[in-house]
C-alpha cells in the first residue's frame, strides 16, 4: 500500500459550536488528495490543507459529469474514542460506482486507510454532543481538459470532512412522502445503483414539487412500468406488512445502501423475516386500506432511520401507524446508532477504531 504523506495546515480554523453545525456547512482544516494518470495509475496519496482545486474550464467533470462520491461518518464514543462504521463497505461500493462510470478502481485498503488517517488527524473536529458526528465525503472527478465525449485519462480522488449536527434536533418524527408518478430516478442498465451526482440532480424537480404539496420526500417508482417502489428521496425504504419486513430488491436501479444492508442483517439476527423483492405502490396502498401495513421507514447514512407517517399517491392520502414511529423502526434506530456511537456492543464487527 502506498504511503500517505501529510502536510499540516499552518493556521487552523475556529471550530463552530455543536449547536449551530447543521449539515455540510463547515469544513475541517485538511483534505485527502490522490491523482490518477494512465502511466502512473493512482499515485501521490497525501493529506494537505483544505482549499480550492484548480480546474481547467474544459475539465470533463464540468461537462459530462463523470464523477462519483460516497458518504460516511466518524463517531465519538462516550469514552472519547473515535470510530468509523463499515468503511470497507463504502470502499467496495465506490469501486462498483467506478466500474459503471468508467473510472479506474481504487485500492480498497488504501481507501479505508485514507479515511481513517484523515479522521485521526481531524479528531478535534469530531463533535461531542449527542447525535453529532464528522461527515466524511470521498469523491472522484474527471480532470481531462477536453470536450470529447469519452472516459477521462486523468482523475482526482479527494476526501473532505464536515462536522454535522444531530439529524433529529427535535426528536425522530415521522415524515410525509409522496409517490412520484411523473419523473423517474433511474432505470435498469442505467446508473441508479451508483452514487453519481446525476442521480441526485435529476431528482431535485420532483422533490421541489413534493415540498410544495406539503411532503418531505418523494417515493420513487421504477422507470419502465411506473408501478414498483424503488427508493424514498435519497434513501432506501422498508415496509412492515403483516408482520414481515419487505424492501425493494437490488435490481440495478436501486442504491445498495450500507444502512439498508445493516438493517437487514440486524432484523434477521432478531428473527424477523425480511424479503427483498419487487413491491408495487398498489400493494402498499391496499395494505394500508386493509390495515396490514404496520410501519414504513427510510434508511440512510444521514438520518439512519427516517420513519414514514403518511403517504400520498395521486388523489389518495393514508396515515401509517397513527403517524407515529413503530417499534421496529425505533429498535433499528436505537441499535444502529448505539453501535455507531459506541453506546452498546458491536457483535458484528462493524466499527473500525480511528483513535
Amino acid at each position: 500500500m502506498q504511503e500517505i504523506k501529510v502536510e499540516l495546515a499552518k493556521t487552523r480554523k475556529d471550530k463552530p459550536a455543536d449547536a449551530v453545525l447543521g449539515f455540510g456547512k463547515y469544513f475541517t482544516d485538511h483534505m485527502f488528495l490522490m491523482n490518477y494518470g494512465l502511466e502512473q495509475g493512482w499515485h501521490s496519496p497525501r493529506i494537505v490543507p483544505y482549499g480550492p482545486f484548480e480546474l481547467d474550464p474544459s475539465s470533463m467533470v464540468l461537462h459530462y459529469a463523470q464523477e462519483i462520491f460516497e458518504g460516511m461518518k466518524a463517531y465519538r464514543t462516550p469514552g472519547g474514542s473515535i470510530q468509523l462504521f463499515r468503511p470497507e463497505e463504502n470502499a467496495r461500493r465506490m469501486n462498483s460506482s467506478c466500474e459503471r462510470m468508467c473510472i479506474p478502481k481504487l485500492d480498497e485498503d488504501l481507501f479505508v486507510e485514507a479515511v481513517r488517517k484523515l479522521a485521526e488527524l481531524e479528531a478535534d473536529w469530531v463533535p461531542r454532543s449527542e447525535g453529532t458526528s464528522l461527515y466524511i465525503r470521498p469523491f472522484i472527478i474527471a480532470t481531462d481538459a477536453s470536450l470529447g465525449v469519452h472516459a477521462s485519462h486523468t482523475y482526482l480522488f479527494s476526501i473532505i470532512c464536515s462536522p454535522v449536527g444531530s439529524y433529529y434536533a427535535e426528536g425522530i418524527n415521522p415524515v410525509k412522502i409522496f409517490v412520484e408518478s411523473e419523473d423517474v430516478r433511474a432505470v435498469r442498465g442505467g446508473t441508479g445503483f451508483t452514487k453519481c451526482g446525476g442521480n441526485y440532480a435529476g431528482s431535485i424537480r420532483a422533490g421541489e414539487r413534493a415540498e410544495r404539496q406539503g411532503y418531505s420526500q418523494v417515493l420513487w417508482l421504477d422507470g419502465v412500468e411506473r408501478k414498483y417502489i424503488e427508493e424514498v428521496g435519497s434513501m432506501n425504504v422498508m415496509f412492515k406488512v403483516a408482520g414481515k419486513v419487505v424492501t425493494p430488491a437490488l435490481t440495478g436501479s436501486v442504491l445498495p445502501g450500507i444502512t439498508r444492508k445493516s438493517c437487514i442483517e440486524l432484523m434477521r439476527s432478531w428473527g424477523l423475516e425480511v424479503e427483498e423483492r419487487l413491491i408495487t405502490a398498489q400493494e402498499l396502498f391496499d395494505a394500508m386500506e386493509n390495515g396490514t401495513l404496520e410501519e414504513a421507514w427510510g434508511t440512510g447514512t444521514a438520518a439512519v432511520i427516517s420513519p414514514i407517517g403518511e403517504m400520498g399517491w395521486e388523489d389518495k392520502k393514508r396515515v401509517i401507524n397513527g403517524g407515529k414511529i413503530g417499534p421496529v423502526s425505533q429498535r433499528l434506530y436505537d441499535e444502529l446508532t448505539g453501535i455507531q456511537w459506541g453506546r452498546i456492543g458491536d457483535p458484528f464487527g462493524w466499527t473500525v477504531k480511528v483513535k
